[in-house]
């Protein structure tokens, strides 16, 4: 892929890249819809992601093209005009991370050439918007020698969801995106930002990437409706209790004191909040323990939940689910990312990998009426510069 990209950028800018860089997608082994609401999540970097070529000009003109997006053509700007335009489409991610990061004072004084490549699905919810973030990120940081911490890079991306994209997510993708290891997962406390590297080994499992081919679009969705809902939920639990997020309560507490909130649709969005956090806990639990069989088991109970009680899931995502939990070696399935569309996973034995794909294909197109991509997952490390290219 990197020989055909330094074809491209030489066609597209007429010269040489200097270097090259990756930035995984992720996975979210369990924990959804728990990072905006202060619980745990249990994210994994991914070998599928996007790549980039980058080279520094000399004038202040920006110039970025995506061979994911070959009709958008060249998009240009100067890097003294970050402001978002719609029209700039993809291009709003980096340039979003070139404005935030200059106006944190690093001296992002010219302008650069870069091509983007990705192998993640667009729109299928394994974060290739966190992908391209934090790919830009460790451009820029190496094109002008700024000396980011990843961390802050991950605070960046996560600013320019919220505040240049206008989603209002939490900061899981990012930070799954920047601090990935291969085969391991990271359970980290939203609320702290305290997390643990947790060896993901499955043994005689994998884990099944299936998309459901309807792109799901997170602005356009109900989102940020959930968040709100979630935010007024915990208002109302907060006229009593102590709490600064639904993440601070386990089961009980909330079971003892949910009239507080007072409207049943509420009651479900901070019931599967609460839920889900204490299933992240369980899972990492058993992952440390090799029992996958709950693990398969807490992966089942997610999505019933978000089924149910979050109502975040719709047709092609459920029957893509219980197609998978039904094949013979598959311990455990459900809806991963946004929802509404994107991807779900499964836990699925290895020597039944060719008999699941056949048959899960076949339930999804005869119920759906199109077709599913399966991918196996491997889990792999987060962003990071793969090589200096003029050096050679």
């Amino acid at each position: 892929m990197l020989e055909k990209l330094q074809k491209d950028f030489h066609e597209k800018f007429g010269r040489a890249a200097k270097g090259s860089y990756f930035a995984p997608g992720r996975i979210n082994l369990i924990g959804e819809h728990t990072d905006y609401n202060g619980g745990h999540v249990f994210p994994a970097a991914i070998t599928l992601g996007t790549y980039g070529l980058a080279a520094k000009r000399s004038d202040k003109k920006v110039m970025l093209y995506s061979v994911n997006y070959p009709a958008t053509g060249i998009v240009e700007f100067s890097v003294d005009d970050l402001d978002y335009r719609k029209e700039d489409d993809w291009a709003n991610y980096p340039k979003g991370m070139m404005k935030y990061l200059k106006e944190a004072g690093f001296p992002i004084d010219s302008g650069m050439e870069i091509i983007y490549d990705g192998s993640i699905p667009p729109g299928a919810g394994l974060s290739s918007s966190a992908s391209i973030e934090l790919l830009t990120g460790v451009i820029l940081d190496d094109l002008f020698d700024l000396h980011v911490p990843m961390i802050d890079l991950i605070k960046t991306g996560q600013m320019v969801e919220n505040k240049f994209i206008g989603v209002n997510s939490g900061i899981m993708d990012q930070f799954a995106v920047g601090m990935g290891k291969k085969n391991e997962a990271i359970l980290l406390n939203t609320n702290t930002m305290n997390y643990e590297m947790v060896p993901a080994d499955f043994g005689d499992y994998v884990i099944a990437i299936m998309n459901t081919n309807k792109p799901h679009h997170l602005i356009d969705s109900k989102y940020n409706e959930r968040r709100a809902e979630c935010e007024e939920a915990l208002r109302r639990l907060q006229t009593k209790l102590k709490i600064n997020s639904l993440g601070d309560l386990n089961e009980f507490a909330f079971v003892a004191n949910q009239k507080l909130i007072g409207d049943p649709t509420l009651i479900k969005r901070a019931k599967h909040a609460v839920t889900e956090n204490q299933r992240t806990l369980l899972a990492k639990n058993a992952l440390v323990a090799g029992d996958l069989k709950t693990f398969g088991h807490l992966l089942n109970a997610s999505h019933k939940s978000l089924k149910e009680d979050y109502e975040v899931t719709g047709p092609e995502l459920d029957t893509l689910v219980a197609a998978a939990q039904k094949q013979p070696g598959v311990l455990g399935a459900r809806m991963i990312g946004g929802g509404f569309g994107g991807c779900a996973i499964a836990l699925v034995k290895k020597d039944h990998w060719d008999e699941f794909v056949k048959n899960v294909k076949k339930i999804y197109h005869d119920k759906i009426g199109y077709d599913t991509d399966i991918y196996l997952a491997n889990i792999g490390d987060g962003a990071r510069k793969l090589e200096d290219l003029q050096a050679k």
